[in-house]
Protein backbone atom coordinates (compact mmCIF):
# COMPACT_ATOMS: atom_id res chain seq x y z
CA UNK A 1 0.00 0.00 0.00
CA UNK A 2 1.40 3.86 -0.56
CA UNK A 3 0.69 6.18 1.67
CA UNK A 4 0.73 10.28 0.80
CA UNK A 5 2.98 11.57 3.00
CA UNK A 6 2.07 15.39 3.87
CA UNK A 7 3.38 17.62 6.86
CA UNK A 8 1.13 20.81 7.54
CA UNK A 9 4.82 23.02 7.20
CA UNK A 10 5.87 21.44 3.93
CA UNK A 11 5.13 23.33 0.75
CA UNK A 12 2.08 21.35 -0.95
CA UNK A 13 4.62 21.47 -4.08
CA UNK A 14 7.08 19.36 -2.01
CA UNK A 15 4.29 16.19 -1.11
CA UNK A 16 6.44 13.50 -0.95
CA UNK A 17 5.39 9.38 -1.46
CA UNK A 18 6.88 7.10 1.21
CA UNK A 19 6.13 3.45 1.14
CA UNK A 20 5.59 2.19 4.74
CA UNK A 21 6.06 -1.49 5.93
CA UNK A 22 3.30 -3.85 7.18
CA UNK A 23 4.59 -2.70 10.59
CA UNK A 24 4.98 1.10 10.16
CA UNK A 25 1.17 1.52 8.56
CA UNK A 26 -0.33 -0.59 11.39
CA UNK A 27 -0.74 -0.09 15.00
CA UNK A 28 2.63 0.50 16.78
CA UNK A 29 3.19 -1.65 20.10
CA UNK A 30 5.64 -0.63 22.73
CA UNK A 31 7.16 -2.51 24.63
CA UNK A 32 6.30 -3.22 28.30
CA UNK A 33 7.66 0.78 30.38
CA UNK A 34 8.03 1.80 27.18
CA UNK A 35 3.77 2.76 27.08
CA UNK A 36 2.42 5.72 25.42
CA UNK A 37 -1.13 7.13 25.06
CA UNK A 38 -0.82 6.97 21.40
CA UNK A 39 -2.33 3.83 20.10
CA UNK A 40 -0.42 4.67 16.80
CA UNK A 41 2.63 6.33 15.45
CA UNK A 42 0.96 8.55 12.81
CA UNK A 43 2.64 6.02 10.21
CA UNK A 44 4.31 8.13 7.58
CA UNK A 45 2.47 11.15 8.54
CA UNK A 46 3.82 14.26 10.44
CA UNK A 47 2.18 16.86 11.96
CA UNK A 48 4.33 19.73 13.48
CA UNK A 49 4.39 20.39 17.25
CA UNK A 50 3.93 23.68 18.41
CA UNK A 51 4.53 25.60 21.61
CA UNK A 52 2.81 28.40 23.20
CA UNK A 53 4.54 31.25 21.90
CA UNK A 54 5.38 29.74 18.95
CA UNK A 55 2.85 28.55 16.55
CA UNK A 56 4.51 29.48 13.08
CA UNK A 57 6.08 26.08 12.33
CA UNK A 58 6.82 26.72 8.11
CA UNK A 59 10.20 26.94 9.58
CA UNK A 60 12.60 23.62 8.83
CA UNK A 61 13.22 23.78 12.69
CA UNK A 62 9.55 23.87 14.47
CA UNK A 63 11.11 27.10 16.28
CA UNK A 64 12.10 25.31 19.16
CA UNK A 65 15.70 25.11 17.26
CA UNK A 66 17.58 27.65 15.15
CA UNK A 67 19.84 25.11 12.56
CA UNK A 68 21.17 26.38 9.98
CA UNK A 69 19.46 25.59 6.59
CA UNK A 70 22.05 23.94 5.11
CA UNK A 71 22.27 21.48 8.07
CA UNK A 72 20.16 17.79 8.36
CA UNK A 73 20.69 17.08 11.83
CA UNK A 74 20.28 13.31 12.21
CA UNK A 75 22.92 12.78 15.34
CA UNK A 76 20.82 13.36 18.58
CA UNK A 77 22.07 9.36 19.38
CA UNK A 78 25.79 11.38 19.71
CA UNK A 79 25.75 14.97 20.33
CA UNK A 80 22.27 17.25 19.99
CA UNK A 81 22.22 20.55 19.22
CA UNK A 82 20.55 22.86 22.16
CA UNK A 83 17.18 24.09 21.87
CA UNK A 84 16.39 28.13 21.85
CA UNK A 85 15.06 27.74 25.16
CA UNK A 86 18.43 26.37 26.54
CA UNK A 87 20.36 28.95 24.73
CA UNK A 88 18.90 31.17 26.52
CA UNK A 89 18.87 30.08 29.77
CA UNK A 90 22.73 29.81 29.70
CA UNK A 91 22.89 33.42 28.00
CA UNK A 92 20.58 34.76 31.04
CA UNK A 93 22.29 32.96 33.69
CA UNK A 94 25.87 34.41 32.16
CA UNK A 95 24.95 37.56 32.28
CA UNK A 96 23.46 36.97 35.77
CA UNK A 97 26.72 35.86 37.18
CA UNK A 98 28.52 38.49 35.36
CA UNK A 99 27.01 41.35 36.76
CA UNK A 100 26.13 39.72 39.96
CA UNK A 101 28.18 37.40 40.84
CA UNK A 102 26.59 34.81 43.41
CA UNK A 103 24.53 36.86 44.69
CA UNK A 104 21.07 34.99 43.26
CA UNK A 105 22.81 31.91 44.12
CA UNK A 106 19.96 30.82 46.13
CA UNK A 107 17.74 31.06 42.66
CA UNK A 108 20.51 29.22 41.04
CA UNK A 109 19.73 26.13 43.77
CA UNK A 110 15.73 26.43 42.91
CA UNK A 111 16.54 25.76 39.34
CA UNK A 112 19.30 22.76 40.38
CA UNK A 113 15.76 21.49 42.77
CA UNK A 114 13.49 22.13 39.50
CA UNK A 115 16.19 20.06 37.56
CA UNK A 116 15.81 16.81 39.84
CA UNK A 117 12.12 17.20 39.95
CA UNK A 118 11.66 17.30 36.20
CA UNK A 119 14.15 14.39 35.89
CA UNK A 120 12.35 12.04 38.54
CA UNK A 121 9.56 12.65 36.27
CA UNK A 122 11.23 11.40 33.56
CA UNK A 123 12.23 8.42 34.23
CA UNK A 124 9.20 7.80 37.35
CA UNK A 125 11.53 7.67 40.10
CA UNK A 126 9.70 7.46 43.40
CA UNK A 127 11.21 10.77 44.62
CA UNK A 128 13.82 13.70 43.60
CA UNK A 129 15.48 12.70 46.56
CA UNK A 130 16.53 9.19 44.85
CA UNK A 131 17.65 11.84 41.82
CA UNK A 132 22.11 12.51 41.82
CA UNK A 133 23.48 14.85 39.36
CA UNK A 134 26.81 13.36 38.25
CA UNK A 135 29.20 14.33 35.21
CA UNK A 136 28.47 11.50 32.91
CA UNK A 137 27.22 8.34 32.45
CA UNK A 138 30.51 6.53 33.03
CA UNK A 139 30.86 8.18 36.50
CA UNK A 140 27.61 6.76 37.40
CA UNK A 141 28.30 3.36 36.14
CA UNK A 142 31.50 3.41 38.17
CA UNK A 143 29.69 4.70 41.40
CA UNK A 144 27.64 1.44 41.07
CA UNK A 145 30.68 -0.48 40.10
CA UNK A 146 32.99 0.19 42.38
CA UNK A 147 30.13 0.53 45.56
CA UNK A 148 29.30 -2.67 45.73
CA UNK A 149 30.40 -4.99 47.86
CA UNK A 150 31.98 -7.98 45.46
CA UNK A 151 33.12 -11.50 45.99
CA UNK A 152 35.10 -13.44 43.96
CA UNK A 153 33.38 -15.60 41.52
CA UNK A 154 30.28 -13.03 40.97
CA UNK A 155 29.60 -12.47 37.50
CA UNK A 156 27.84 -9.90 35.98
CA UNK A 157 25.70 -10.48 32.82
CA UNK A 158 25.05 -7.58 30.00
CA UNK A 159 25.39 -8.00 26.17
CA UNK A 160 28.29 -7.55 23.30
CA UNK A 161 27.07 -4.61 21.38
CA UNK A 162 27.14 -2.03 24.53
CA UNK A 163 28.86 1.30 24.56
CA UNK A 164 32.65 0.92 26.20
CA UNK A 165 30.89 3.04 28.56
CA UNK A 166 28.81 0.02 30.10
CA UNK A 167 31.61 -2.42 29.55
CA UNK A 168 34.91 -1.17 30.58
CA UNK A 169 33.75 -0.39 33.84
CA UNK A 170 32.48 -3.83 34.84
CA UNK A 171 35.15 -5.51 32.99
CA UNK A 172 37.90 -3.44 35.14
CA UNK A 173 36.09 -5.73 38.26
CA UNK A 174 38.19 -8.60 36.80
CA UNK A 175 41.22 -7.66 39.79
CA UNK A 176 38.15 -8.27 42.18
CA UNK A 177 37.13 -11.43 40.95
CA UNK A 178 33.78 -10.64 38.92
CA UNK A 179 33.48 -11.43 35.42
CA UNK A 180 31.67 -10.35 32.52
CA UNK A 181 29.34 -12.46 30.82
CA UNK A 182 28.47 -11.07 27.49
CA UNK A 183 25.53 -12.21 25.53
CA UNK A 184 25.17 -12.35 21.78
CA UNK A 185 21.74 -10.64 21.45
CA UNK A 186 20.85 -12.58 18.22
CA UNK A 187 21.75 -16.10 19.52
CA UNK A 188 18.41 -16.70 20.69
CA UNK A 189 14.71 -16.38 19.86
CA UNK A 190 14.66 -12.75 21.69
CA UNK A 191 17.40 -10.34 22.69
CA UNK A 192 16.06 -11.13 26.58
CA UNK A 193 16.73 -14.67 26.27
CA UNK A 194 19.69 -14.63 25.34
CA UNK A 195 20.85 -12.27 28.37
CA UNK A 196 18.61 -14.71 30.87
CA UNK A 197 20.38 -17.73 29.21
CA UNK A 198 24.46 -16.29 30.49
CA UNK A 199 22.61 -16.00 33.71
CA UNK A 200 23.50 -18.28 36.87
CA UNK A 201 23.52 -19.07 40.22
CA UNK A 202 26.75 -16.20 40.62
CA UNK A 203 24.69 -13.78 38.96
CA UNK A 204 24.88 -10.66 40.56
CA UNK A 205 23.61 -7.95 38.51
CA UNK A 206 22.70 -7.31 34.67
CA UNK A 207 23.99 -4.16 32.94
CA UNK A 208 22.18 -3.70 29.56
CA UNK A 209 21.33 -0.54 27.80
CA UNK A 210 17.66 0.80 26.90
CA UNK A 211 18.48 1.01 23.27
CA UNK A 212 21.61 -0.32 21.47
CA UNK A 213 23.85 2.62 20.81
CA UNK A 214 24.79 1.44 17.22
CA UNK A 215 22.38 -1.41 16.07
CA UNK A 216 19.28 0.79 17.84
CA UNK A 217 17.93 -2.48 19.12
CA UNK A 218 15.52 -1.17 21.69
CA UNK A 219 15.39 -3.91 24.92
CA UNK A 220 12.05 -5.33 27.07
CA UNK A 221 13.21 -3.63 30.17
CA UNK A 222 10.22 -4.35 31.53
CA UNK A 223 10.38 -8.03 30.92
CA UNK A 224 14.24 -7.98 31.79
CA UNK A 225 13.69 -6.12 35.12
CA UNK A 226 10.82 -8.46 36.12
CA UNK A 227 13.49 -11.70 35.60
CA UNK A 228 16.16 -9.83 37.78
CA UNK A 229 13.64 -8.99 40.20
CA UNK A 230 12.28 -12.77 41.00
CA UNK A 231 15.94 -14.07 41.45
CA UNK A 232 17.22 -11.12 43.32
CA UNK A 233 19.93 -10.23 41.13
CA UNK A 234 20.62 -6.40 40.72
CA UNK A 235 19.22 -4.60 37.29
CA UNK A 236 21.46 -1.12 36.44
CA UNK A 237 20.20 0.48 32.97
CA UNK A 238 22.30 2.56 30.93
CA UNK A 239 19.43 5.14 29.59
CA UNK A 240 21.29 7.07 27.46
CA UNK A 241 19.91 6.24 24.19
CA UNK A 242 16.11 6.73 25.43
CA UNK A 243 15.62 9.40 27.75
CA UNK A 244 14.15 12.46 26.05
CA UNK A 245 13.05 10.15 22.82
CA UNK A 246 10.94 7.51 24.04
CA UNK A 247 9.24 7.28 27.69
CA UNK A 248 10.42 5.48 30.50
CA UNK A 249 9.29 3.89 33.89
CA UNK A 250 11.90 3.02 36.33
CA UNK A 251 9.59 1.37 39.01
CA UNK A 252 7.34 -0.58 36.05
CA UNK A 253 10.41 -2.55 35.09
CA UNK A 254 12.15 -2.95 38.54
CA UNK A 255 15.39 -0.89 37.66
CA UNK A 256 17.61 -0.50 40.78
CA UNK A 257 20.16 2.05 38.87
CA UNK A 258 19.22 4.37 36.08
CA UNK A 259 21.97 6.93 34.41
CA UNK A 260 22.07 8.91 31.35
CA UNK A 261 23.89 11.75 29.85
CA UNK A 262 22.04 14.81 28.76
CA UNK A 263 24.02 15.96 25.97
CA UNK A 264 21.60 13.33 23.67
CA UNK A 265 17.58 12.60 23.12
CA UNK A 266 17.51 15.07 26.35
CA UNK A 267 19.12 18.21 24.39
CA UNK A 268 21.16 19.39 27.21
CA UNK A 269 25.11 20.32 27.64
CA UNK A 270 27.76 17.40 28.00
CA UNK A 271 29.08 17.09 31.43
CA UNK A 272 25.72 16.66 33.86
CA UNK A 273 24.00 13.59 34.07
CA UNK A 274 21.13 11.65 35.55
CA UNK A 275 22.29 8.88 38.33
CA UNK A 276 18.75 7.08 40.06
CA UNK A 277 19.41 4.55 42.62
CA UNK A 278 16.67 2.94 44.57
CA UNK A 279 16.46 4.06 47.46
CA UNK A 280 17.12 0.70 49.70
CA UNK A 281 20.26 0.27 47.97
CA UNK A 282 21.57 3.87 48.35
CA UNK A 283 23.79 3.22 51.60
CA UNK A 284 24.58 -0.23 50.27
CA UNK A 285 27.02 1.54 47.82
CA UNK A 286 30.83 2.45 49.16
CA UNK A 287 31.56 6.01 48.46
CA UNK A 288 35.30 6.85 47.09
CA UNK A 289 34.66 10.40 46.82
CA UNK A 290 34.00 12.86 49.24
CA UNK A 291 33.46 16.19 49.53
CA UNK A 292 31.56 19.37 51.19
CA UNK A 293 28.25 18.43 49.02
CA UNK A 294 27.89 14.76 49.63
CA UNK A 295 27.45 15.90 53.45
CA UNK A 296 23.60 15.93 55.41
CA UNK A 297 24.60 19.64 56.52
CA UNK A 298 26.33 20.65 53.34
CA UNK A 299 25.39 24.61 54.43
CA UNK A 300 26.86 24.37 57.58
CA UNK A 301 30.17 24.76 56.89
CA UNK A 302 31.71 25.11 60.49
CA UNK A 303 30.38 21.84 61.43
CA UNK A 304 33.05 19.33 62.37
CA UNK A 305 30.50 16.16 62.77
CA UNK A 306 29.09 15.05 59.35
CA UNK A 307 27.41 12.04 57.91
CA UNK A 308 26.91 11.53 54.33
CA UNK A 309 23.65 12.60 52.91
CA UNK A 310 20.83 10.50 53.21
CA UNK A 311 19.70 11.30 49.48
CA UNK A 312 21.78 10.70 46.61
CA UNK A 313 23.05 13.99 46.86
CA UNK A 314 25.69 11.68 48.63
CA UNK A 315 27.04 10.55 45.40
CA UNK A 316 28.20 14.62 44.69
CA UNK A 317 30.88 15.00 46.00
CA UNK A 318 31.54 18.49 45.21
CA UNK A 319 30.04 22.21 43.68
CA UNK A 320 27.20 21.46 41.29
CA UNK A 321 27.52 21.95 37.70
CA UNK A 322 25.37 24.95 37.59
CA UNK A 323 25.77 26.20 33.92
CA UNK A 324 25.12 22.78 32.84
CA UNK A 325 21.90 22.52 35.57
CA UNK A 326 20.31 25.75 34.27
CA UNK A 327 20.58 24.18 30.14
CA UNK A 328 19.50 21.17 30.80
CA UNK A 329 16.41 22.36 33.07
CA UNK A 330 15.59 24.15 30.18
CA UNK A 331 15.49 21.65 28.01
CA UNK A 332 13.86 18.91 29.90
CA UNK A 333 11.01 21.90 30.38
CA UNK A 334 10.58 22.10 26.69
CA UNK A 335 10.48 18.17 26.40
CA UNK A 336 7.92 18.17 29.08
CA UNK A 337 5.81 20.91 27.58
CA UNK A 338 5.21 19.31 24.81
CA UNK A 339 4.78 15.86 26.60
CA UNK A 340 6.74 12.85 26.57
CA UNK A 341 4.14 10.69 25.00
CA UNK A 342 3.60 13.26 22.08
CA UNK A 343 7.71 13.20 21.95
CA UNK A 344 7.69 9.78 21.43
CA UNK A 345 5.27 9.52 18.75
CA UNK A 346 7.31 11.93 16.86
CA UNK A 347 10.05 10.15 17.30
CA UNK A 348 9.00 6.68 16.39
CA UNK A 349 6.89 7.83 13.27
CA UNK A 350 10.52 9.55 12.28
CA UNK A 351 12.12 6.65 12.68
CA UNK A 352 9.00 4.57 10.73
CA UNK A 353 9.54 7.16 7.98
CA UNK A 354 13.00 6.79 8.21
CA UNK A 355 12.91 2.97 7.79
CA UNK A 356 10.19 2.70 5.06
CA UNK A 357 12.68 5.02 3.32
CA UNK A 358 15.27 2.94 3.18
CA UNK A 359 13.61 0.19 2.90
CA UNK A 360 11.67 1.43 -0.60
CA UNK A 361 15.53 1.52 -2.40
CA UNK A 362 17.40 -1.33 -3.27
CA UNK A 363 20.64 0.58 -2.96
CA UNK A 364 20.29 0.69 0.74
CA UNK A 365 20.13 -2.38 3.64
CA UNK A 366 18.31 -1.54 6.80
CA UNK A 367 20.41 -3.36 9.45
CA UNK A 368 18.25 -1.69 12.61
CA UNK A 369 15.10 -3.93 13.52
CA UNK A 370 11.91 -2.97 12.01
CA UNK A 371 9.96 -5.19 14.40
CA UNK A 372 7.26 -3.06 16.28
CA UNK A 373 8.73 -2.26 19.64
CA UNK A 374 12.55 -2.78 18.76
CA UNK A 375 13.56 0.10 17.33
CA UNK A 376 13.28 3.96 19.26
CA UNK A 377 15.38 7.10 17.78
CA UNK A 378 18.33 4.97 15.77
CA UNK A 379 18.13 3.47 12.78
CA UNK A 380 21.28 2.12 11.00
CA UNK A 381 21.72 1.14 7.37
CA UNK A 382 24.47 0.82 4.38
CA UNK A 383 24.63 1.26 1.22
CA UNK A 384 24.91 -1.95 -0.35
CA UNK A 385 27.62 -1.13 -3.36
CA UNK A 386 30.01 1.73 -1.46
CA UNK A 387 31.77 1.15 1.77
CA UNK A 388 30.83 3.12 4.90
CA UNK A 389 33.64 5.42 4.99
CA UNK A 390 32.75 6.69 1.30
CA UNK A 391 29.06 7.23 1.94
CA UNK A 392 29.92 8.68 5.30
CA UNK A 393 31.71 11.10 3.99
CA UNK A 394 29.56 12.15 1.19
CA UNK A 395 26.75 12.83 3.48
CA UNK A 396 28.77 15.29 6.15
CA UNK A 397 29.82 16.83 2.69
CA UNK A 398 26.23 17.21 2.24
CA UNK A 399 25.50 18.75 5.39
CA UNK A 400 23.81 15.36 6.99
CA UNK A 401 25.35 15.19 10.33
CA UNK A 402 25.43 11.90 11.41
CA UNK A 403 27.86 8.76 12.47
CA UNK A 404 29.92 5.59 11.46
CA UNK A 405 28.22 2.96 13.84
CA UNK A 406 27.46 -0.93 13.97
CA UNK A 407 28.80 -1.74 10.59
CA UNK A 408 27.12 0.97 8.56
CA UNK A 409 25.85 4.61 8.62
CA UNK A 410 23.34 5.81 11.99
CA UNK A 411 20.58 8.70 11.67
CA UNK A 412 19.38 9.47 14.67
CA UNK A 413 16.47 12.25 14.04
CA UNK A 414 14.52 13.84 16.88
CA UNK A 415 10.72 14.93 17.39
CA UNK A 416 11.65 18.07 15.86
CA UNK A 417 13.04 16.88 12.66
CA UNK A 418 11.71 18.08 9.55
CA UNK A 419 10.43 14.62 7.45
CA UNK A 420 11.17 16.69 4.28
CA UNK A 421 15.02 16.78 5.67
CA UNK A 422 15.02 12.77 6.56
CA UNK A 423 14.03 11.78 3.08
CA UNK A 424 16.46 14.27 1.34
CA UNK A 425 19.11 12.38 3.53
CA UNK A 426 17.95 9.37 2.19
CA UNK A 427 17.48 10.56 -1.09
CA UNK A 428 21.67 11.86 -0.61
CA UNK A 429 22.01 8.23 0.72
CA UNK A 430 20.55 6.25 -2.66
CA UNK A 431 22.04 8.59 -5.01
CA UNK A 432 25.86 8.71 -3.96
CA UNK A 433 26.99 5.92 -6.04
CA UNK A 434 26.28 7.71 -9.30
CA UNK A 435 28.63 10.91 -7.97
CA UNK A 436 31.95 9.53 -8.97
Amino acid sequence: MRILFSANNVNQSHRKWCFPTAECSTEYTPLPGHTTTHTTIDACYYSPMTTTNHTDTTTADNADFQLSDDIIYLNHAAVAPWPQCSLRAVQAFAQDNAENGSSHYLQWLETESRLRERLRALINAPSADDIALLKNTSEALSVVAFGLDWTPGDNIVSSNEEFPSNRVVWEALERKGVSLRQADLRSAETPEDALFAQVDEHTRLLAISSVQYASGLQLDLQRIGEFCHERGILFCVDAIQSLGAVQFDAQAMHADFVMADGHKWMLGPEGLAVFYCRAELREKLKLYQYGWHMTDAFIDFDRRDWQPADTARRFECGSPNMLGIHALEASLALLQEHGMDRIEARVLANTCLLIDAIDANPSLELLTDATPGRYAGIVTFRHRDLDNESLFRHLTDHGVQCAQRGGGVRFSPHYYTPPEKILRAVDLSKKVSSLG
